[in-house]
């Protein structure tokens, strides 16, 4: 009872937030097991956190998981499958997570890339009603689409591979060298004021292109550097599955290189690179944590604020024949989740000594969870009130979660695998072949939704007619079909699908919680 009671207190207690999201960082992290990475800040915050290792994206892009996770609605609940509509004029006008702390006193503020930005936000990051100032951009981001990658040739391109000299580039800096500046001055802006605050941090990267300090390259020597352990189209994958990567085929350096639309295969040794550049990019953005981290130390914040940190959603580095995102695989929808709370997953008085979290697993989440989850959990760990659960239609309610609130875990870790607990994901598509629209459709040209569940045992997909002028689902236009066992094929590249009794897997895609197969 003592024990309980000190926990509650603890819980009771009002924290800052530090959240901080990645770009398109799949779980390349050594703290989940990734072995060629070197992430040694993000491990080390890993090390006094829980951390969940079965976390899933409600859609793999993003502008409609930012703001699925940041309203904790699913996609068919926020009606964003692209990037072409503002929520609270196209669905319903739903409270963020950010605006729901600033509403209990917080000072929100919003830095880098956290909402999407344009009309995804009403190009403003959902300024008044999210950010207690208006959300700071980088300057420089505005030549992250323009000719800056120096080529074989010595002219410059908009090249995917683009590791360069800081020194040289306009204002000697980078995007996220600029947001990680002015996080540290608005974090010592706070330090003494008093007012709890809530500060977001968005990085750009990993995201394509790959322009980032040129030094980090020489932590991955292409030597050393690996292809994908299944690299070729599965045999049985449905056409309608497969994502044709059209953003990355877009670029100077991967033109040039003249491969077949849609399946054609990047040669080995530009893949090598591709993969080389994504690590590098990944311990860039891993720096930029370490040094919030270290600004938190230095303010004495460590003790009364909790830090959250996670990703859009992952990304494919040539497993199925694939890249990017924009598809329903474990590679493009499982992303980092990890929270480090003071008193609860920390001792008081602790600053970031390196631990090994795999030898402290009362503090790793093995269950499936997932991105809706986010914005309940991080309420309550922090010392507000979790929104309730929202009904079966939600269109009308401003403030509640299709997400579980997870702080149980942080009180009993975890006894056992919940076989029941299941991760749901979602994916449109125009066609049911690669189109060059296949990634990214418009709403008006969806014609396909593919819903995947996720559970310890397997992935299942079907891929079902979609009317996006009423946003319904027809349940009974099934066009293809998934079934990946995960204990036989953990890279998930044999779909049995066809050779399977669906009858129990139809029942509990009849339990998905999304508002337009409420009628399965």
């Amino acid at each position: 009872i003592c024990f309980f009671q000190v926990w509650l207190s603890l819980l009771s207690e009002r924290r800052n937030v530090l959240f901080i999201m990645a770009d398109d960082l799949r779980t390349s992290l050594g703290c989940y097991g990734d072995t060629v990475v070197k992430s040694p800040n993000i491990d080390q915050l890993a090390s006094k956190s829980n951390v969940f290792l079965n976390a899933y994206a409600q859609q793999a892009v993003c502008a409609p998981s930012r703001i699925s996770m940041l309203t904790s609605r699913r996609p068919d609940t926020t009606r964003l499958y692209d990037f072409n509509s503002y929520w609270r004029v196209h669905a319903g006008n739903y409270t963020t997570m950010p605006q729901y702390f600033k509403s209990k006193g917080y000072h929100t503020m919003s830095v880098g890339k956290v909402f999407h930005p344009g009309v995804a936000s009403n190009h403003t990051d959902d300024f008044p009603y999210s950010w207690s100032i208006p959300a700071f951009h980088p300057p420089s981001f505005r030549y992250e689409k323009e000719k800056m990658c120096k080529g074989e040739d010595g002219e410059l391109h908009t090249n995917l591979l683009c590791a360069v000299n800081v020194t040289e580039q306009p204002g000697g800096t980078l995007p996220d060298l600029e947001s990680t500046e002015e996080a540290v001055r608005l974090l010592k802006s706070q330090a003494n004021d008093g007012t709890p605050f809530f500060l977001a941090v968005g990085f750009h990267k990993p995201h394509i292109p790959f322009r980032i300090p040129q030094e980090f390259l020489s932590l991955y020597p292409i030597d050393q550097m690996t292809l994908a352990p299944d690299p070729m189209v599965p045999k049985l994958l449905p056409p309608v599955a497969y994502n044709p990567w059209l953003d990355v085929r877009k670029r100077d350096d991967v033109q040039r290189l003249n491969i077949s639309f849609p399946y054609g295969p990047i040669p080995k040794d530009f893949q090598l690179r591709i993969r080389q550049h994504y690590y590098a990019a990944v311990s860039y953005m891993d720096a930029q944590v370490g040094r919030l981290l270290s600004t938190l130390d230095e303010l004495r914040l460590a003790e009364s604020t909790m830090v959250v940190f996670t990703s859009d959603h992952g990304w494919s580095l040539g497993e199925h024949g694939e890249w990017a995102k924009y598809s329903n695989f474990d590679v493009t929808t499982r992303v980092p989740l990890i929270f480090c709370v003071p008193g609860i997953t920390t001792l008081r008085n602790s600053s970031f000594p390196f631990i090994d979290v795999f030898s402290q697993s009362k503090h790793i989440i093995r269950n499936m969870v997932e991105l809706v989850d986010v914005f309940p959990t991080t309420s309550y760990l922090a010392g507000l009130r979790a929104p309730k659960p929202c009904p079966d239609v939600s269109f009308q309610e401003e403030l509640c979660s299709e997400g579980d609130n997870l702080a149980y875990t942080f009180r009993h870790g975890e006894r056992r695998e919940h076989e029941e607990a299941i991760s749901f994901s979602q994916y449109p598509r125009p066609a049911d072949t690669p189109q060059v629209n296949s990634d990214l459709p418009d709403l008006k040209d969806i014609k396909i939704m593919g819903y995947s569940l996720r559970s310890w045992d397997y992935r299942y997909t079907l891929w079902l007619g979609f009317n996006p002028q009423t946003f319904q689902v027809n349940v009974s236009d099934v066009h293809a079909g998934e079934l990946y066992m995960t204990a036989d094929d953990p890279g998930q590249d044999e779909n049995i699908y066809s050779d399977s009794d669906h009858s129990v897997l139809h029942r509990k895609m009849a339990s998905l919680p999304h508002v337009s197969l409420n009628s399965f």
